[in-house]
């Protein structure tokens, strides 16, 4: 990556993730699994990907490039997982200890810090694209590959290019068109098991898009001056346009080792 790429990516991933534990905290409990869901994180998403991964109350759950800790968090309260969070910046792991109590790991999700077939389900969430392309993307399945236990389940989602050119998108990120990402995942000895896209499911609550919104409100009033939340904004802004223009599709998929 670039020196402007690695800026960019330290300033979503890292220091505002600290502001988001924060301001959450000074909101209140309430606040903490929807602020730290924002992105990728949508109810409807986790909800489906759960389905389809089936984990059982008291299992293992590797939540891989975990951010903050809402999803893992989430997937706890819905289904009595224990999460272990894989996180590669500091400030993210910071503030989902702070947040959830979270148990993370700092590591690389190319070079996973677990031994082999020691969990039976993990997922991956929005963390595929950040990479600097094909071969690291496919170096994080095949690190999924590894520490899933034969028969267990994987989650992805992924943003997925629509077109060979994409206007203004974000900075230190590299999306695979469809066929690429089915030839990734084909590569990575791993099997479809279902596929959907994040489009057509249902959208979040109203109480879940109020507190959203309160919070972000909170995080622009505290730190809305700041050159590190206006580039993690701007990148955050260029994905939904590229969403919103159809030049981008979130993909859903569960996948079995």
């Amino acid at each position: 990556m670039t020196g402007d790429m690695d800026e960019a990516m330290e300033a979503e991933f890292d220091t505002v993730a600290e502001w988001t534990a924060q301001v959450a905290a000074a909101l209140g409990p309430e606040y903490f699994i929807p602020a730290g869901c924002r992105g990728s994180g949508q109810p409807s998403a986790l909800d489906w990907l759960l389905e389809g991964l089936r984990p059982r109350a008291g299992e293992l759950m590797i939540d891989v490039g975990a951010g903050v800790g809402g999803p893992a968090a989430y997937a706890a309260g819905c289904t009595g997982v224990w999460p272990v969070l894989v996180e590669p910046e500091p400030g993210a792991c910071r503030a989902a200890a702070r947040l959830f109590g979270s148990f993370v790991v700092q590591a690389d999700a190319r070079a996973l810090p677990f031994p082999d077939a020691s969990a039976n389900v993990m997922w991956c969430l929005g963390v595929l694209c950040t990479t600097d392309g094909p071969q690291s993307q496919l170096a994080m399945l095949r690190e999924m590959h590894r520490v899933t236990r034969r028969g267990g389940r994987i989650g992805l989602l992924v943003y997925v290019a629509t077109t060979p050119e994409l206007d203004d998108p974000p900075e230190g990120n590299h999306f695979p068109t469809r066929g690429q990402l089915n030839a990734l995942v084909s590569r990575a000895n791993l099997r479809p098991l279902a596929q959907a896209e994040a489009s057509d499911l249902p959208e979040a609550s109203r109480q879940w898009r109020d507190r959203t919104a309160a919070f972000e409100r909170e995080l622009q009033r505290r730190y809305g001056d700041t050159p590190q939340l206006s580039e993690a904004n701007e990148q955050s802004d260029r994905i939904g346009r590229l969403l919103r223009s159809g030049q981008l599709s979130c993909e859903l998929m569960v996948l079995e080792v």
